[in-house]
């Protein structure tokens, strides 16, 4: 039988199963927050010494009753409009790379489409900050809180995500419950590190914050979970699928 045409038999305890593994690595997250939280608020305060940061330390308290709370922690800073040679750097740093591109081979295609994409977003917020630098809404600090609190929310629906694309699948408990962990973990280690890379951009100018925020922000982060997947999907099952 054509691949096509297999399909699974899903068990009423496999369903069981994926339901619980999805509660028990979610309420796992919750519970284990204040000490993540403690972890990222140690490392940014490492980085914030030894990497040439000029950012303080800001912790946003959220307390739900009496016995749980977590402080979420962001590095502040002020926010620096582009000068006339930041501007006219990062214009010509644009326009080199566009014509780079036209010198890739058709195999480098994706790449090429890609960094035209990434350029064509920094060109917009270029041509804003030449005529509008004073209306840009948006500062250092809102923005490294929020992406540190949505990379806590895209974290927590992780298990959720592999509880609908992957559990249902017949790799066995031990095998998705690793693959959670690995994917849940690598993202609690690579958040810290990618809030302090943006910190070293953003500390020249906020001319870069469009481009972190829609190409090197959250995305990234879902593609290191798309990855996971995609590496979990490639072992074996642990059963034939049924024709």
């Amino acid at each position: 039988m054509h691949r096509a045409l297999a399909r699974f038999v899903l068990e009423p305890l496999e369903l069981v199963t994926a339901a619980l593994m999805v509660i028990l690595f979610t309420f796992g997250w919750i519970a284990a927050l204040p000490l993540v939280c403690r972890f990222w608020r140690a490392v940014l305060e490492s980085g914030m010494r030894m990497l040439p940061l000029h950012a303080e330390l800001g912790l946003t308290q959220h307390q739900f009753g009496s016995h749980f709370g977590f402080a979420i922690p962001f590095p502040r800073m002020p926010g620096i409009l582009p000068d006339a040679r930041t501007w006219w750097t990062s214009a010509a740093v644009v326009v080199v790379l566009f014509a780079t591109s036209f010198l890739f081979s058709n195999k480098f295609m994706p790449v090429m489409y890609l960094l035209r994409a990434v350029l064509f977003l920094h060109v917009t917020s270029l041509l804003f900050f030449l005529f509008l630098p004073a209306r840009f809404p948006h500062t250092p600090d809102s923005y490294m809180e929020g992406l540190t609190g949505y990379a806590i929310a895209l974290i927590a629906f992780v298990p959720v995500l592999f509880g609908l694309t992957y559990y249902i699948f017949n790799f066995g408990i031990i095998r998705k419950a690793l693959l959670t962990g690995m994917t849940m973990g690598h993202l609690t280690l690579f958040v810290p590190l990618q809030i302090l890379l943006q910190t070293m951009v953003l500390q020249k100018s906020v001319l870069f914050m469009p481009v972190l925020y829609i190409v090197f922000g959250l995305p990234v982060d879902v593609l290191i979970i798309l990855a996971f997947y995609s590496w979990g999907m490639s072992w074996p099952f642990k059963t034939q699928i049924e024709a």
